[in-house]
């Protein structure tokens, strides 16, 4: 109560009469008052799932409005991550800049869970990148684009590309750089290495950004984990003959289900579609 008083700038007192009010207004409890503070009763998680539903409704139609105004100038923000980050992306927005000029393209690079919480509370307005089980799968809706492998990557000059070994087994001594935990490719890298009858190796570094990642992988002996297109234009960096199948990545648009794009962000995905022919051809 005290941080949602600060947040809106007014007492505390206000913020809690106001949320009695609600819930009479609703005839529900909203959230159930204990010793460790406010918890959300089914009433207010429910309640709360629509009211971000309303808030991101009321800042599109807000944003939609300024294009109007603005001649067709408006904004569009996009979340991201690894995947499709280094490539798709980038050749999406240089076209669609080239013809819209007056328009901003917005872009926030996190973890896939916290992109998920942007997507619904409408502070993005899709995230481009590998397509994963949501918890609230029901209310988004994924566009697939195309598929991705993951390998196996050091840098050029690493000692085990002149030797590589025939197994996996052989490498769990080497310094890994892998993903952090809350990101869908690490339980899958788990569950592979699982079946071989291997853990994660004790010598790491858990990274999402990638140019950590590379400067890393240039610096030292690490191997790394990355998309097949994020070192496809990399000359310093050079993929293993390790294969990790399955792990793989479906790259696609993700938004919410039922929530109109502005037009700005309707015309992006437009050029999104445009860039992935020139993508593929480097798979």
């Amino acid at each position: 109560m005290v941080r949602a008083a600060e947040h809106l700038h007014v007492t505390q007192p206000v913020v809690t009469r106001g949320l009695q009010e609600l819930e009479e207004i609703l005839g529900v409890e909203l959230f159930e008052r204990t010793p460790r503070g406010l918890v959300p009763t089914i009433f207010g998680e429910a309640f709360t799932v629509h009211a971000r539903d309303v808030i991101a409704q009321l800042n599109q139609a807000g944003t939609h409005l300024r294009e109007l105004a603005g001649g067709g100038r408006g904004s569009v923000t996009v979340g991201t991550h690894l995947f499709g980050s280094n490539m798709l992306l980038p050749r999406a927005i240089s076209t669609f800049k080239s013809e819209h000029p007056g328009s901003t393209v917005v872009v926030r690079h996190t973890i896939p869970e916290d992109l998920h919480a942007d997507l619904l509370a409408g502070r993005v307005e899709m995230i481009v990148g590998r397509l994963h089980p949501y918890p609230e799968v029901t209310r988004l809706s994924d566009t697939p684009l195309y598929e991705e492998p993951v390998r196996l990557v050091t840098r050029r000059e690493h000692p085990l590309q002149a030797a590589p070994p025939s197994t996996l087994a052989e490498l769990m001594d080497q310094l890994w750089v892998l993903p952090v935990e809350g990101t869908s490719l690490r339980p899958e890298l788990e569950e592979l290495l699982l079946r071989s009858g291997l853990r994660l190796p004790v010598n790491r570094v858990e990274c999402t950004s990638f140019l950590t990642v590379r400067q890393i992988l240039l610096q030292s002996d690490a191997i790394g984990m990355l998309s097949t297109l994020v070192v496809a234009e990399d000359a310093r960096l050079r993929p293993l003959p390790q294969s990790l199948l399955p792990l793989r990545g479906t790259v696609g648009v993700t938004t919410v289900a039922g929530r109109t794009l502005s037009p700005t962000a309707q015309e992006f995905v437009r050029h999104l579609d445009r860039a992935v022919a020139d993508v593929k051809r480097w798979l």
